[in-house]
């Protein structure tokens, strides 16, 4: 497409100032301006077409949240003369780039990249696909405009705000894989790792009398935290994950909570699954125990937004215990939203606490607890401070009613769930409730 230039007005404006010092200006004006629109035809037939030029974009794989990556784009001149490019790029607002646009100079038979650097605001997948180019013409009085496909895929996962937490709670369970003194449970107890010599700290019944008549001094058993169990995190993404506390949507905090769980499970042995649900099933990722099931499970949650609809529980829970029959941890990360909970979770939780070990878990907003405790000087102060007085009560008495039904319930502030979290499962598999 024919793109006149800035150059092109300039010199229509400097003829127009000329001819009016010719004797018959009408006639200097139509042939100045004639010789202009040849020159800048000529000019833009001499203007290699855009699909001509070959235009890379490197863009990273995968980027987090809150998170800077760059994108760089490289032009190849095919033809023997100095090209003057302009480019932009195909970037949506919410990746954050610093400019989608680029001037280049290009070399004969050369190249030149441009760079840019993007700071995303929202997750998810983006697929920009079409670079347009505008090539200057050798007279700068035209140029050429057209758009190249560039394929591109770049995903936006959740950010892992606890991955420093889960270190330490994995560097802290260490002990669990040299000896762990812990009553046998519900969940067929521990299991045994090695024989060591007696020592004063040693409980008398963990003594192998057999190996002690072998070795003909006492020698005791070890044991180590049950490994291969299963931990299966249900994701809600319904209506009430939508809200934002302290700026970030609710799911997004039980995304790094997901996270967490996903990498400390794993790291001990244990298989860690996810089931994302709102009205329906949305996602399943089964159960394992390997390093990359954190990856598996983080793309596959990465482009999930809350819907604007009711959780079915009973719907989540019913699917899951289809999928995987044997006993797990089940995690229900979640809000304690008091109608919610009362009409959909509880009437749902007795078709899984009688065989399974149920933790619901939700972040739970400070400035409610802050408006709740805060001294009212005006009208609107006083009702905001009832209400959340109110709401505060009716989150207390839900926390104690799913507690009453034999749950585990977590509500920590943003920051906190995920590592409380953690230290719940951590204590499950120290007591051998599992």
């Amino acid at each position: 497409m024919p793109v006149p230039t800035w150059r092109v007005a300039a010199v229509a404006a400097v003829i127009a100032g000329l001819v009016l010092l010719a004797p018959a200006p009408d006639l200097a004006l139509i042939a100045a301006n004639g010789a202009l629109l040849v020159a800048a035809i000529v000019d833009w037939a001499l203007t290699p077409r855009a699909r001509r030029l070959q235009v890379e974009r490197s863009v990273p794989g995968i980027v987090a949240l809150d998170s800077e990556a760059e994108v760089v784009w490289k032009v190849r001149n095919p033809s023997r003369r100095r090209l003057r490019v302009r480019l932009a790029d195909e970037l949506v607002p919410s990746l954050g780039a610093d400019s989608r646009r680029a001037r280049l100079v290009l070399p004969p038979l050369g190249s030149a990249t441009a760079r840019t650097r993007l700071r995303p605001q929202r997750r998810g997948r983006f697929d920009p696909t079409t670079i347009t180019l505008r090539v200057q013409g050798p007279l700068g009085l035209a140029a050429r405009q057209g758009r190249v496909t560039v394929p591109g895929v770049l995903r936006v996962y959740p950010p892992f705000h606890s991955r420093d937490e889960a270190e330490l709670r994995l560097s802290r369970s260490r002990v669990l894989q040299v000896g762990l003194r812990a009553a046998q449970g519900r969940g067929g107890g521990t299991e045994f790792d090695s024989l060591r010599e007696y020592s004063v700290d040693d409980e008398f019944r963990r003594i192998d009398w057999a190996a002690t008549a072998r070795a003909r001094k006492p020698i005791v058993r070890t044991y180590r935290a049950e490994r291969n169990q299963t931990v299966l995190v249900l994701l809600d993404s319904g209506r009430t994950m939508a809200g934002r506390v302290e700026g970030v949507p609710r799911l997004d905090h039980a995304m790094d909570a997901v996270m967490m769980m996903t990498a400390v499970a794993t790291r001990l042995g244990d298989r860690a699954g996810l089931v994302a649900f709102s009205d329906q099933v949305r996602g399943v990722v089964g159960p394992s125990s390997g390093r990359a099931q954190l990856s598996t499970v983080t793309e596959s949650m990465y482009q999930l937004e809350p819907e604007l609809v009711e959780s079915d529980y009973r719907g989540a829970f019913v699917e899951t215990l289809g999928r995987f029959r044997r006993r797990a941890l089940l995690v229900v990360l979640t809000e304690l939203a008091e109608q919610a909970i009362a009409q959909t979770l509880m009437p749902a939780l007795p078709l899984v606490v009688r065989d399974h070990l149920v933790i619901v878990a939700a972040v739970r907003d400070p400035a409610v607890a802050r408006w709740a405790s805060a001294v009212p000087i005006e009208a609107g102060a006083a009702y905001r401070k009832a209400a959340a007085v109110q709401a505060s009560e009716q989150r207390r008495l839900t926390v104690a009613k799913l507690r009453g039904l034999g749950a585990v319930v977590i509500d920590a502030t943003p920051g906190r769930l995920a590592p409380e979290l953690a230290d719940a499962y951590l204590k499950v598999k120290s007591t051998g409730r599992l």
